[in-house]
């Protein structure tokens, strides 16, 4: 009972009911990225969106389905692949937040911080 309330209500935990009923309805499959997550429009292509694989975060689309869904490009990666440069590096998601962000090298977070040779903390007398 409480995962219908959450997909009725909560769009954080998965698309919700609405969605997954417009999605049935009016959506066309587009394509999906190496991530799993299915892109969709309607027919006469006035709506683009998304249906993440596992965690909502908007920083997990690759770039190429990004310029798609925010229409700096009208055709889809599927039909025309972007052409990448030598120099670029693969897509990273935001890891901020998670056990993967960074942690410089004084950082507590990290398992042996290094020793701050700059720092000196201030005791009271």
């Amino acid at each position: 009972m409480a995962s219908i309330i959450n997909r009725l209500f909560t769009w954080w935990n998965g698309q919700t009911i609405g969605t997954q009923l417009f999605t049935a309805r009016k959506g066309q499959k587009i394509g999906e990225d190496a991530q799993g997550n299915l892109f969709y429009r309607n027919a006469d292509d006035s709506k683009r969106w998304v249906i993440f694989n596992g965690d909502i975060e908007a920083s997990r689309i690759d770039p190429e389905w990004h310029g798609w869904l925010h229409r700096t490009w009208d055709e889809p990666p599927t039909d025309k692949p972007v052409v990448h440069k030598a120099w670029e590096k693969p897509h990273l998601p935001n890891l901020t937040g998670s056990a993967q962000a960074y942690a410089p090298a004084g950082s507590i977070r990290r398992a042996e911080p290094a020793p701050r040779s700059d720092y000196e903390a201030w005791t009271p007398e």
